[in-house]
């Protein structure tokens, strides 16, 4: 199938402790722009990865997102810079949820992932 989306692991670096987590890796416009729209479950230790070619500002919104979800923005080196609540959005008029910062990256888990394994803005995320 040419729409099948890839996945690859990539791993959490906080302290000295290693998190791991397989990704949907969204590094197209059509792909970042559909995200996880009309997703209804998002098992436990997966998400979305948003590659973007360079740096950008600007939010995300959760239009036609069913699940809440937590984000992290990432800049080019990996460090994560800020992290972000979201909540499901059905209406036509859909809050954005912006960092007010530029980033390469964004990775989308269930809402909470990042507390329930203690990471934290200032961690890092490796691709390889």
């Amino acid at each position: 199938m040419k729409n099948r989306i890839k996945t690859r692991m990539i791993k959490i670096l906080s302290g000295n402790k290693e998190t791991r987590l397989t990704v949907q890796v969204a590094d197209t416009q059509r792909k970042r722009e559909k995200g996880l729209m009309f997703v209804e479950k998002l098992p436990e230790n997966e998400g979305m990865l948003f590659v973007f070619s360079e740096e950008i500002y600007g939010g995300f919104w959760m239009k036609n997102t069913l699940i809440p979800l937590s984000i992290a923005f990432l800049d080019s080196d990996g460090e994560i810079l800020k992290i972000l609540d979201m909540e499901p959005c059905k209406e036509d008029i859909c809050p954005t949820y912006d960092p007010e910062l530029s980033y390469h990256y964004a990775i989308e888990v269930n809402l909470g992932w990042f507390e329930k394994y203690k990471i934290k803005e200032g961690d890092y995320v490796k691709f390889d």
